[in-house]
């Protein structure tokens, strides 16, 4: 199995990487760009039962992965 983990900021906060993007983006002459948003993506290979690995992703991303005040995640296993 694999897990795909994505960590975004929250949309109430301010990402400074997304409007740097966004800025330099606007500057090479791209249009219609709104808000970017920049996060993590990580893949990480599992072994064992898929719900106890689920539940075991879950809490690593509330504890160490992400910050949990300013950050969402979202955790998909994959065959």
């Amino acid at each position: 199995m694999k897990a795909k983990i994505t960590i975004t900021p929250k949309k109430a906060v301010v990402d400074p990487q997304g409007k740097t993007v966004q800025r330099a983006l606007e500057q090479m002459g791209y249009q219609g760009i709104g808000a970017v948003h920049v996060g993590k993506y990580l893949e990480i290979e599992l072994t064992g039962d898929r719900a106890a690995a689920g539940s075991q992703l879950n809490d690593a991303c509330l504890k160490i992965l992400s910050n949990p005040v300013i950050e969402d995640f979202h955790v998909e296993i994959v065959d």
